[in-house]
């Protein structure tokens, strides 16, 4: 399945990386290499003319996306998250709310989370719900119905159910002092420090 790992050390070097072995049952095993193939080509399509048709000399899509954030230039921040299409949904909930709502990281990965299933999944068999969102129950009964009221077809994923994000950083003003903050959801996420 797929994980996420965010790292920062002393000198400031943040990596962040989201290794995902797919469905390692699938994937044939190289015995010489001691690992096996991944198996993400199952995002691309093979009909002709759709932009994620196989076509030779452009990349494929994918759900992986690691993050690294940026201030004049230099990384502050490293995020990521594992969940297919959520991926980037949850990690731009996550930027909003640190960059421009003033979250610290901690309260801005415990914040309710939502994602939209509009689109066509990228794994088979693509299913895709118009207009469709899966939330947690902590915005609210009144958020919820506004969403409802404008058109929305609601999921109800329960109160800590999605997003699984986690993220380091290190403040440029205070040479030496990082942050961690990971997702409680699923008991899955940690940060750690020493």
């Amino acid at each position: 399945d797929t994980c996420h790992l965010d790292v920062v050390d002393r000198w400031g070097n943040l990596v962040s990386a989201t290794p995902s072995g797919g469905w390692l049952q699938s994937s044939p095993v190289i015995p010489e290499l001691g690992f096996s193939l991944g198996t993400r080509l199952q995002m691309t399509w093979l009909q002709d003319g759709l932009p994620d048709t196989l076509t030779p000399g452009r990349r494929p899509r994918t759900t992986l996306t690691p993050t690294l954030v940026l201030r004049d230039e230099n990384p502050i921040a490293a995020l990521g998250s594992p969940g297919g299409d959520q991926q980037d949904q949850w990690q731009l909930l996550y930027l909003l709310r640190t960059l421009v709502g003033g979250f610290t990281p901690q309260q801005a990965i415990d914040a309710p989370a939502f994602h939209t299933t509009s689109s066509p999944a990228s794994f088979w068999p693509r299913h895709r719900t118009p207009a469709g969102a899966v939330v947690e129950d902590r915005l609210g009964d009144r958020v919820i119905a506004g969403l409802e009221r404008r058109g929305h077809r609601i999921t109800r994923a329960g109160d800590w159910a999605l997003g699984r994000l986690s993220a380091v950083g290190r403040d440029p003003e205070r040479p030496g002092v990082m942050w961690g903050a990971a997702n409680a959801r699923g008991m899955q996420g940690y940060a750690v420090g020493r």
